[in-house]
């Protein structure tokens, strides 16, 4: 079963994220940057979903972290936010991620399809 990891440090978020995509992934969740990039060494995933606005160390800066390590800079990542302003999902694909997906999420479709689109299958 393909894993996708969670990076989110609300709750609520990581359960409707979960809830979507268990039957058909295995989910990992983290509720912070440091957490995540040492369980992403330690039981890679197949896609991850980050969260942009965390506390200590934000997305685009885990983002980078992922991509400068050797183990892990092939790793799909979908920025999550709340920042969906016009030009924000530019700004973020610009940033090296590889998909955007907007909070709060209203469409579990949308979720789920970008999930297939970078972790196909089961």
């Amino acid at each position: 079963m393909r894993k996708v990891a969670v990076v989110d440090d609300n709750a609520d978020n990581r359960l409707i994220i979960r809830t979507i995509l268990e039957d058909q992934y295995e989910v990992m969740e983290f509720s912070n940057g440091i957490e995540a990039i040492d369980g992403f060494r330690k039981d890679k995933p197949d896609i991850v979903i980050l969260d942009i606005s965390l506390p200590e160390m934000d997305g685009t800066e885990i983002l980078r972290r992922i991509r400068d390590d050797s183990e892990l800079h092939d790793l799909p990542v979908v920025a999550l936010t709340a920042h969906a302003m016009v030009g924000d999902r530019e700004k973020y694909l610009a940033a090296g991620f590889n998909d955007y997906i907007a909070k709060p999420i209203l469409d579990m479709n949308i979720l789920f399809s970008t999930v297939q689109r970078w972790a196909p299958g089961t």
